[in-house]
């Protein structure tokens, strides 16, 4: 990972120069750098990003010069100024700052997704989530106790458990404990449903700690992605559902991503949500930003400052 200066045209149809403020820092960033999501290289990594629109061009008016803006799922974020399709950029309430939207967009709509879209929470529920000090969990968390759901966490360390138990975990476990079998002793039974952003590592003692019918939501790679499984599997588990969303196919249309955008406006402005970012990076610092967040040395989210 380098640093360079580029010559930026002027923007073209349907576009805006946005001069980036913040810079969000997430797992897919690692997945594109080390290949699980090939890109043609040289590259520039990043797809969520925080800033002003500086100029438009021809045919724009969803945005203006001087508006805040965030988007997300635009390759391309590491950068200090950007050309953006217009049409992917949503105006930032003045309400949440431009660290923050940087910090929540891809997260909190991620999470939005997962609560609301593919299969809605109902109050009473408990629920298992993996990685529940990390940046996804950090919203997920209080998002789904605000709903009534009650949270069973998982994390790496006795450190991360008392994060967790901060965003509203009801009860956390380590990773290296019997997952399934403490879930099963604290339910009384399985859980509805599991969100596992860890992947390989952690596939089957999600599939072990859900109940007849329940739902298997992995939604990330961080051990690496999981081996297949075969359906015969889900059967045996007590007719279980497995799926493995993008987010991206939940946001292609504007209309889903200004509602799902609206949803998490309105959860950080009633205190559901909000920003906890732990850590920043000077952009120019982004190689040891990735060695901290591969190293799960980072907690709740982090961004990169141009």
């Amino acid at each position: 990972m380098v640093f360079e200066t580029l010559e930026l045209a002027p923007p073209g149809p349907g576009q805006a120069r946005v001069r980036h403020t913040a810079i969000g820092l997430n797992f897919i960033d690692v997945y594109t750098r080390t290949g699980l999501y090939p890109v043609a290289p040289p590259a520039i990594l990043g797809v969520e990003a925080a800033g002003v629109v500086e100029e438009v061009g021809p045919g724009v008016t969803l945005v203006a010069p001087g508006d805040r803006v965030v988007y997300n799922g635009l390759p391309g974020a590491y950068c200090t100024y950007r050309n953006a399709p217009a049409d992917r950029l949503v105006k930032i309430p003045d309400t949440v700052s431009d660290e923050d939207a940087a910090a929540v967009f891809l997260k909190g709509l991620t999470v939005w997704m997962l609560i609301f879209e593919i299969r809605r929470l109902s109050p009473g529920e408990t629920i298992l989530v993996w990685a529940a000090a990390g940046g996804v969990g950090s919203i997920l968390t209080p998002w789904a106790n605000a709903l009534g759901a009650r949270v069973i966490g998982v994390v790496s360390t006795p450190e991360k458990a008392d994060i967790a138990r901060g965003y509203g975990c009801s009860e956390v476990l380590l990773d290296s404990e019997d997952v399934p079998a403490r879930v099963r002793a604290i339910c009384g039974g399985g859980v509805p449903v599991v969100y596992d952003s860890v992947g390989r590592a952690s596939a089957e003692a999600s599939l072990k700690s859900l109940a007849p019918k329940g739902w298997f939501v992995t939604y990330g790679n961080a051990s690496g992605p999981v081996d297949p499984i075969a359906p015969a599997r889900l059967n045996q588990g007590g007719s279980l559902i497995m799926t493995r969303p993008g987010l991206f196919h939940y946001t292609h249309h504007r209309a889903d991503l200004e509602r799902g955008a609206a949803a998490l406006w309105g959860a950080m402005r009633s205190g559901a949500v909000r920003a906890d970012i732990r850590q920043r990076f000077a952009l120019r610092e982004a190689a040891g930003a990735h060695h901290a967040l591969e190293s799960r040395r980072t907690k709740g989210a982090t961004v990169l400052i141009p």
